[in-house]
């Protein structure tokens, strides 16, 4: 067979980087074929990383699928478990579609959704019940392009896409002020609509405004500081898959989903899930309750262990 393999994640960092084994087992399979990917035109240099992707096609979400290209051999749903993605890839007419079943699209069969399995494994799993061989453990990328910026540095990522995943800014200042203290160079990180609150954490915390690199930082970029940083202290965002990928020591602070589901992968030493054992609502509009029984001094302590162990 040969043509195009027609992906759609058509989401963020993080959701992009649980799906690089799936992806890169996909590149194998369909030696030959094409591999396009439907997601967002943000993530392109990301996308370029992970050494499996022949194309990025610029897709915002669901509904923004516009294929006008011949009709693929083969789609993957790798999105979710809605019918919203699977009528995206059924409107490409592709010849052959591998997804999770959904009720609402009865004329697409496929394996249940499981909600109990890491995100990695949902997607290795989807693609063996193909026939389709996936290493769960395949997430390393190779050094981004660009140079390397803040070589060593400690980075303090306070932003979360949801208010529930979000750790009080006051608390990753203290953290971040004794880092500092410590003699680490500290940088904030953080998209555009996360600069104010980078700000202020940097103002909390002692740190100069010319430390703080968030809405400063291409996607590119933050990866490369990622790569080259000594350690991460984030919530359970994208950075901390960044972190993963380039084997950046981290230490990620869960709550409300626990790291069973989107953690670090478990037994990796370099890497430390802090989460109280609480689950919520992972919309929820505040900080969950489980994420605010993680007090800083035991987050501190297990940077400075890390930092100790794998320091840069």
């Amino acid at each position: 067979m040969s043509g195009t393999v027609l992906v759609l994640r058509a989401l963020g960092v993080g959701d992009l980087l649980t799906a690089v084994p799936a992806l890169r087992a996909l590149r194998e399979e369909f030696d030959g074929n094409r591999i396009v990917l439907a997601a967002p035109e943000a993530l392109r240099e990301l996308a370029d990383l992970v050494e499996a992707v022949d194309r990025l096609h610029p897709t915002a979400g669901l509904g923004e699928l516009e294929w006008h290209a011949e009709p693929p051999a083969v789609a993957v749903n790798l999105h979710g478990k809605g019918p919203e993605s699977l009528r995206d890839l059924l409107d490409a007419d592709p010849s052959a579609l591998i997804s999770h079943r959904n009720p609402a699209v009865p004329n697409v069969p496929g394996p249940d959704w499981r909600p109990e399995l890491h995100e990695v494994d949902r997607w290795c799993r989807l693609l063996e019940e193909y026939g389709i061989a996936a290493d769960p453990t395949d997430l390393a990328l190779g050094p981004p392009p660009r140079p390397a910026a803040h070589r060593g540095a400690v980075v303090v990522h306070a932003g979360a896409a949801a208010a529930a995943r979000r750790w009080p800014p006051d608390r990753f200042a203290w953290v971040a002020r004794h880092l500092q203290d410590d003699g680490h160079d500290v940088v904030l990180t953080g998209g555009p609509a996360e600069a104010d609150l980078a700000r202020s954490v940097a103002e909390a915390a002692g740190i100069a405004p010319e430390r703080v690199l968030a809405g400063r930082t291409r996607l590119d970029e933050l990866a490369a500081v990622v790569a080259a940083a000594g350690l991460v202290v984030s919530g359970d965002t994208g950075i901390a898959h960044l972190a993963t990928a380039f084997g950046t020591p981290s230490v990620v602070l869960f709550g409300p989903s626990p790291p069973t589901l989107w953690g670090p992968p478990p037994g990796v030493r370099r890497h430390v899930a802090m989460w109280a054992g609480r689950t919520g609502d992972p919309l929820g509009e505040s900080p969950d309750p489980g994420l605010l029984e993680l007090e800083p001094e035991p987050v501190l302590d297990q940077c400075r262990e890390l930092i100790g162990r794998h320091g840069r």
